[in-house]
């Protein structure tokens, strides 16, 4: 296929489904100039009133209650595609994604690539109902494989692990139809970085120890908390702290900052966020799926806090048993982990080593490659 034109679905419920499609649109841009690529947030078409609750109540649900949700985690896992619940969500997504349907008629792509379960989701069932749909690929943005994932009639699945492909095989997905690429990340975390000139683009001391506090797009979590606490430590070292877009943790931390001059740094929103973790020595995080990938990319230690019930459980243990991270269940464990981390730098040597191993900073890549290769086979 000479100019083939790949369509990129994802949904903004979180902000790592949509990173992930951005990673794939600017490597294509990048690498692949004579095939077009076209990104749709499918909650940019979608009524408001559906955006609020698929979206808005994911947010929410795992910021204030994230016991119900390790609850919807696990019982929709293995839930009968025939049960009444199943049912009547399928038949709300299918009412509520209408202009989205005209939307993929309109570009006729010649293949789609989903990093959200919901187009394919909706997807499978138009094939199933013997409408002609593109060849369709479902890329996982979690070290982990949801049942809510997996969809008749899809051409193949994109996975982040050797682990997750076999969960991925034993639910009945054919090796063949299975790509170990890891999860897409944007170019510029496989690119050499000046870390001296980094360091004086952000405004902090390059000789220092370094810790990059992290809340997700979405700044969620307490870091102004976790800083006061971190910077009572005897330690000699400085906080980068990313609020997100909560502007209320920014000006927390903002607060805080004003008491601890040179010592903590908080930022918002940052489309650089590669710059920051390339000086950093330790990432304190959340562990989402796309910021296990960016830090494994940058061999960047991780102290894994809070994780979400269900996928970022999943994440955790996956950094966890791969040596690139340590896990913090409160406070105190952070202090103790920050203490013994930036007091013994072999361990933190051996860490980015064992990152190295896992790490697939090229994933969007191939996932691209492997594509464009599948549509060039069939022509």
């Amino acid at each position: 296929m000479k100019n083939p034109h790949l369509l990129v679905l994802s949904v903004s419920a979180g902000a790592g489904h949509v990173r992930a499609a951005q990673a794939l649109v600017a490597t294509a841009e990048r690498d692949y100039p004579h095939a077009t690529i076209t990104h749709i947030d499918v909650m940019d078409f979608v009524p408001a009133s559906f955006r609020k609750l698929y979206a808005d109540s994911y947010i929410k649900l795992v910021d204030k209650a994230p016991l119900l949700w390790a609850y919807l985690y696990q019982n929709t896992d293995s839930q009968p595609a025939t049960s009444l619940v199943t049912s009547i969500r399928r038949h709300i997504e299918r009412l509520n994604t209408r202009a989205l349907k005209k939307e993929i008629s309109r570009i006729a792509p010649d293949a789609i690539i989903c990093t959200h379960f919901l187009p394919a989701e909706l997807a499978s069932r138009r094939i199933s109902k013997g409408e002609v749909m593109p060849p369709i690929w479902v890329q996982v943005t979690d070290f982990d494989v949801h049942g809510l994932w997996i969809h008749p009639h899809m051409q193949g699945y994109f996975v982040a692990s050797d682990e997750v492909a076999a969960r991925l095989e034993a639910r009945g997905i054919a090796t063949e139809h299975i790509k170990v690429s890891g999860i897409p990340i944007m170019p510029q975390f496989s690119t050499a970085l000046n870390l001296t000139l980094c360091a004086n683009e952000v405004g902090i001391d390059p000789n220092k120890i370094t810790i990059l506090m992290m809340s997700g797009g979405l700044g969620v979590g307490n870091l102004a908390n976790m800083a006061k606490a971190l910077l009572q430590l005897p330690n000699d070292f400085q906080i980068i702290a990313l609020a997100g877009k909560n502007q209320t943790m920014l000006e927390e931390l903002q607060a805080l900052a004003a008491r601890h001059p040179a010592r903590l740094l908080p930022m918002g929103f940052t489309n650089s966020i590669e710059k920051l973790m390339a000086i950093s020595d330790i990432a304190i995080t959340k562990p989402g799926g796309l910021t296990s990938s960016e830090c494994l990319a940058m061999h960047l230690p991780m102290i894994v806090v809070s994780p979400i019930p269900g996928q970022e459980e999943r994440n955790a243990d996956y950094l966890l048993e791969s040596g690139a991270a340590v896990k913090a269940v409160d406070i105190p464990a952070l202090c103790y982990k920050v203490q013994k981390l930036t007091q013994n730098p072999a361990h933190l040597d051996v860490m980015r080593e064992r990152m190295a191993k896992v790490a697939k900073p090229t994933a969007a890549n191939t996932v691209l490659a492997h594509v464009l290769s599948a549509l060039t086979n069939q022509s």
